[in-house]
């Protein structure tokens, strides 16, 4: 099943995080909270403004993202658990360290 977010909403995949402290302490899923950084797999074509001109999305599909940890709605597609935000949920993109020293 294929799924195309509306206006400026996003379909996300959350990133775990490991499992282990970095002391080697293993966290049990009871006490683990839920991770804070997904991926971004499917963007609507942006929301209107007040003149009715279409705002494209900042993010887009494929982007790592860090968003609020109460953010969203939670579903389950295809059996996969995902979010569905708004982008002004979105708190920031994470680039990777080589495209920032590509850049510099």
């Amino acid at each position: 099943m294929a799924f195309r977010p509306l206006h400026d909403r996003i379909l996300v995949r959350r990133i775990e995080v490991d499992e282990k402290t970095a002391g080697g302490i293993i966290i049990p899923d009871t006490a683990k909270e839920k991770p804070q950084e997904g991926e971004v797999i499917a963007a609507g074509p942006g929301a209107r403004d007040d003149s009715g001109q279409l705002q494209p999305l900042d993010v887009k599909v494929g982007d790592r993202i860090l968003f609020g940890k109460w953010s969203g709605t939670e579903i389950k597609l295809n059996g996969e658990d995902l979010l569905i935000m708004k982008e002004s949920d979105v708190l920031g993109v994470i680039e990777s360290t080589d495209k920032m020293q590509q850049a510099a």
